[in-house]
């Protein structure tokens, strides 16, 4: 008795941590309601009476983002907050477009995985496992490569040719969320302790005043 309720407990984790980042729906549509009340875990569902088409339509994504800016790059999001008849089907995509020499800052995406296929140009992209190794796995991708991003991890994209370059991303999300690394650690909320990122980064605290300043 004792080993068949074993066996059944691992089963139940084994289940468990295969299913994907967002939960599975349990009808066929549930298109985001953003005026309701409702608090879930995701977005309360519109009355089925009242879906129509465009509830899971989107145009523009043929237009290229405007990429005069900092960073040189610019996303285009369809997430649910675009497409309401996403919520609840675990995926979302993304166009990014870059300058030359444009990059996409190291983040992660805590409730995805991202697979990122090259439309134009030429872009350097790569990720860091977690610790201890931390190993870089970095690749130059052309046009028509793809590449994956493992979820959560930190990774970076950057347009390493001489004119400007465009890629799709699809992402195992309907909200995959994005956590900048320079934004979040050097740009938050009331600021972390000058001193505790100054350990952290092991520079001294002038330093560390002199980046925050850019955020």
């Amino acid at each position: 008795m004792a080993k068949s309720i074993l066996l059944c407990c691992i089963l139940a984790i084994t289940c468990t941590l295969a299913v994907a980042s967002d939960p599975a729906p349990l009808q066929d549509f549930c298109v985001a309601d953003f005026n309701s009340q409702v608090l879930v875990n995701g977005v309360a569902c519109l009355d089925p009476k009242l879906v129509t088409a465009d509830n899971f339509f989107l145009s523009g994504l043929d237009k290229p983002g405007n990429v005069s800016n900092l960073h040189g790059s610019v996303i285009t999001p369809a997430t649910v907050e675009q497409i309401p008849g996403l919520n609840t089907l675990g995926i979302s995509l993304v166009r990014i477009d870059y300058a030359p020499w444009g990059v996409i800052s190291p983040h992660t995406h805590p409730r995805a995985t991202e697979i990122l296929v090259v439309i134009e140009g030429t872009l350097l992209v790569g990720f860091i496992t977690s610790n201890p190794d931390n190993k870089l796995i970095t690749k130059v991708l052309q046009k028509g490569d793809v590449f994956v991003f493992p979820e959560g991890l930190i990774h970076f994209q950057q347009n390493v040719g001489y004119g400007n370059a465009f890629s799709f991303s699809g992402l195992s999300s309907q909200n995959p969320g994005v956590v900048l690394v320079p934004d979040t650690v050097f740009g938050s909320s009331p600021h972390i302790a000058t001193d505790v990122l100054a350990k952290a980064f092991q520079v001294d605290k002038a330093i560390v005043d002199q980046i925050e300043a850019k955020f």
